[in-house]
């Protein structure tokens, strides 16, 4: 790495991005998820039900695991900040930590012969290890939106791309998951674990490099020597926009990663029908609509109120699938408006996050895309999954769940709290900082505008 600005000749900040490109930052969170869904909507259950890690334990290693992150993430930050090689500042990271991400995941699902204690003890380190490399490769795919382009339109658009890729990934792993793992292991969960990650790992190196070879940074700002933590924090000083979304985001990642990782005990044992559950992750690919609606909502519509429409109607899904008991049609329609909304707040924080990175530099001279779209971003992500396997892990050993047996009322009853209560509530929170971003959103305009005078 060295001091240059870096320039690249691939058009203004202002000119277009073409297709092959906006495919390929679709592509990086498609392949991204090829593993980053099967650890968000199957790790839990890996560890209690096939790795035999207990369910507090697993709630503790969880927890302790973003604990990890909480300090992993604004270092992954300012290194993007610091950094300017040949390939820019965000980007080269597809490329160094592509292959070791890979690994760790490999390694995360491999659950080898050792005794329940040193079990316990490798899963967590190597849970940790995983975590530390998905906020490095995961934190500059949201960087780069910034660096690509400046204009908050065309980033709107290509962030309703990312999240179309990262939901075709999902639909991808949400219906091949169990079935493969059945086929692969014929009967041997383990086994068909192991099989089923070394393929799905391939697929995303090779992804992900495809991706690496096809995008590229535009947005070259005057401050772009290194930017040290001191003046990363600078950047956050009063940059009341940004905290804003961090919130919110954080919230709702406790509340969809809590969804996610308890559906699977929902419906084997409280349904009793555990092939709804790949139904149900199956279906839940209609989070599309809601996304490739933004940018024709965006024109009626601020950004502020269209993330908080969609948490409205993921809190209103969630109420109809849990009185709908057992109804499985009544499930299947809460679902179905619960992913809907849940699509469109999951994507529009992204799409925030450059606004409030040119906040920063508009506010207090500072450009600090990488730890500002990265606590934004993977921090609320990463924290929001460990927070919410805590609190899920906690509940269920509360109320006496035992792994692989017909549970009890009460064992029921904390699941039915897990997978509908906290998913209720964190949605609905999340929805006050959504509404309150409107004041700084009718400043964009202006800010944007500003900025481009000094860039040019």
């Amino acid at each position: 790495m060295d001091n240059k600005r870096v320039k690249y000749p691939f058009g203004s900040t202002k000119a277009k991005v073409g297709p092959l490109e906006k495919l390929s930052y679709a592509n990086l969170d498609f392949f991204g998820q090829l593993l980053a869904t099967v650890v968000n909507s199957y790790l839990m259950y890996f560890f209690t039900d096939v790795a035999a890690v207990s369910a507090a334990a697993t709630g503790i290693i969880l927890l302790i695991a973003r604990v990890v992150d909480a300090v992993g993430a604004p270092v992954w930050g300012t290194l993007i900040d610091m950094t300017h090689s040949k390939f820019g500042k965000a980007r080269p990271y597809f490329l160094w930590l592509a292959l070791p991400y890979a690994a760790s995941a490999i390694l995360l699902f491999w659950a080898p012969s050792l005794s329940p204690a040193a079990k316990s003890i490798y899963c967590g380190v190597v849970y940790m290890i995983y975590g530390v490399l998905y906020l490095g490769i995961n934190a500059p795919i949201t960087t780069i939106l910034t660096l690509i382009t400046s204009s908050p339109a065309q980033r709107v658009k290509l962030n309703s791309w990312r999240m179309v890729g990262a939901q075709l990934g999902v639909f991808i792993v949400n219906s091949l998951t169990l079935p493969l793992v059945a086929f692969f292991g014929g009967g041997n969960d383990v086994k068909g674990f192991r099989i089923f990650i070394v393929i799905f790992a391939i697929l995303n190196v090779c992804g992900t490099l495809f991706s690496f070879g096809h995008i590229r940074e535009r947005v070259v700002v005057p401050n772009s020597q290194r930017v040290t933590l001191r003046k990363s924090i600078h950047a956050m000083n009063k940059n009341w926009p940004w905290f804003l979304i961090v919130g919110g985001n954080f919230l709702f990642w406790i509340a969809q990663q809590g969804r996610q990782q308890s559906l699977v005990y929902y419906f084997t044992y409280y349904f009793h029908n555990k092939g709804l559950v790949t139904f149900f992750n199956s279906i839940a690919i209609i989070q599309v609509i809601g996304i490739i609606s933004i940018p024709l909502l965006n024109k009626y519509m601020s950004k502020s109120h269209i993330w908080a429409l969609g948490l409205v109607g993921a809190v209103l899904g969630q109420f109809i699938i849990m009185f709908a008991h057992l109804n499985v049609v009544g499930a299947i329609i809460g679902w179905i408006i619960a992913n809907i909304g849940s699509g469109i707040a999951c994507s529009m924080p992204f799409a925030m996050l450059g606004s409030v990175v040119d906040y920063g530099e508009w506010k207090n001279g500072v450009n600090a895309a990488g730890i500002l779209t990265t606590v934004g971003s993977a921090f609320c992500m990463s924290m929001g999954m460990g927070l919410a396997g805590a609190l899920n892990g906690g509940i269920m050993s509360a109320f006496g769940y035992v792994a692989n047996h017909a549970q009890t009322a009460h064992a029921l009853l904390g699941i039915n709290i897990s997978f509908n209560w906290v998913t209720i509530l964190m949605y609905a929170l999340a929805i006050i900082p959504a509404l309150v971003y409107q004041k700084y959103e009718n400043m964009e305009k202006d800010i944007t505008a500003e900025l481009s005078k000094t860039r040019e």
